[in-house]
């Protein structure tokens, strides 16, 4: 205990970096493609290439899954340093496959540890956030990610025309033999799992943890957030894969069309940290309806060309809110889920929620394929949004238990509504 709270500044620090290693490692695969392509590496065709993106998207889902469920059972330390020294270790593997079968091996185990690290990292940053600040804690985590995500492509600029493609995947690993260390000495145990391990002698099977996402009254809220989450991240998979060349099906040239992608994940950073501290305020759910309207209303905008500067103001608004809504889904997971299966709500939602990342980069090229990308690829990701704030309206914090008042009273009662077990029941508010 003394343990955790002398190293708890350490925390969001070191969750912050294994984040951007995440971001980092994801994006590695699009930014060594064209190189991998032209060189006819493996003897990789743009149709193969797709194997090794969906089987790193397929590890993810499952990494999520499991490994969400079994950080409630032995703990968020032990799962993080495991994930982040999996993927690094895997991810640098890559660079010596001797086959795309291989590669596409090495990048779905990578993409466990990745699915892993995530909602883990929201878990105890969550945690060991300050009164009133789970929300910021988790979208600035989240930050993390389009910053991992944007030094890819500077550090491809100049790594790739000298070094090669191989050495983009080693030097995605190299920052993990400072990290992990530092992790193993520094980064706590959430305090909730160490209170609670010596209770449950049940927990110790990962599929109670799950049935325990549909009990005390939290059922309902689950599927919604497992919607809500498939449809953010078909969202954010879908624009960042085809956004370019729907905009060049707009009539816009193509620098034009990636500086446009630029500005679509430039504002999903700005949003972040807005969305954050606007739902520390006003609470997570009333603050992930607006954002997920707002994200419709502006992608259904997009589909008026504007000139010049126009589109590119269009384009970072619309990332403010697009990128940030699904992020909103795991910080109000987090107030709705109590610590005992937070991290596995967040697990299973992030789970499902990658077959919406898969379905996106589908969605998108089905539309560019039939000719009708524009507008109507914008509209369909529009509707989309509706649907994922349909899914957040439909997620409720359950009532706290009533105390039960036997011989003279056991005080107050537990809470499902995401409170610490012991502390005393409030009636949440309307937007929590």
């Amino acid at each position: 205990m003394r343990s955790s709270v002398r190293h708890a500044g350490w925390v969001m620090p070191l969750c912050w970096i294994a984040v951007v290693l995440d971001g980092f490692e994801m994006v590695v695969l699009g930014t060594t493609l064209p190189t991998l392509l032209d060189e006819g590496q493996w003897g990789m065709t743009p149709n193969t290439a797709g194997m090794a993106t969906t089987a790193g998207l397929a590890g993810m889902a499952i990494g999520a899954l499991f490994i969400g469920t079994v950080t409630d059972v032995i703990g968020r330390r032990k799962v993080m340093i495991y994930a982040v020294a999996s993927f690094s270790l895997l991810t640098a593997l890559c660079a010596w496959a001797p086959s795309l079968w291989a590669f596409a091996l090495l990048r779905f185990l990578a993409g466990i540890g990745l699915g892993g690290c995530l909602p883990t990292a929201i878990a105890l940053s969550t945690e060991y956030a300050r009164k009133g600040r789970s929300s910021s804690a988790t979208t600035t985590l989240m930050t993390g990610y389009h910053v991992g995500a944007m030094l890819t492509a500077l550090i491809a600029l100049f790594i790739l025309p000298t070094l090669g493609w191989q050495a983009m995947f080693i030097a995605g690993s190299l920052p993990a033999l400072v990290l992990v260390p530092l992790m193993i000495r520094y980064l706590p145990e959430s305090e909730s799992f160490g209170q609670q391990a010596p209770q449950r002698p049940a927990a110790g099977a990962s599929s109670d943890a799950v049935r325990s996402l549909f009990r005390g009254g939290l059922g309902r809220s689950t599927l919604a957030f497992w919607a809500a989450s498939f449809c953010g991240l078909l969202l954010v998979y879908g624009l960042n894969t085809w956004l370019p060349e729907i905009m060049r099906a707009a009539g816009y040239e193509l620098d034009a069309a990636l500086g446009l992608l630029l500005a679509l994940n430039t504002g999903a950073v700005v949003g972040l940290i807005v969305a954050g501290r606007t739902a520390d305020r006003f609470g997570p759910r009333a603050t992930n309806l607006v954002w997920f309207a707002v994200a419709s209303v502006l992608l259904a905008a997009l589909s008026i060309r504007l000139p010049g500067v126009g589109a590119y103001a269009a384009v970072l608004l619309a990332g403010c809110f697009v990128f940030s809504s699904q992020v909103l889904v795991y910080a109000y997971i987090s107030r709705v889920f109590p610590p005992a299966n937070r991290a596995t709500a967040l697990g299973w939602s992030a789970g499902v929620g990658r077959l919406g990342a898969m379905t996106g980069p589908v969605l998108g090229g089905a539309l560019i394929t039939a000719g009708i990308a524009y507008p109507w690829g914008f509209y369909a990701f529009a509707l989309v949004g509706v649907l994922g704030g349909l899914a957040v309206f439909c997620a409720r914090r359950p009532a706290p238990v009533e105390p039960e008042h036997l011989d003279g009273g056991t005080g107050p009662g537990t809470s499902d509504g995401g409170t610490d077990p012991g502390a005393r029941p409030r009636v949440p508010a309307a937007d929590d």
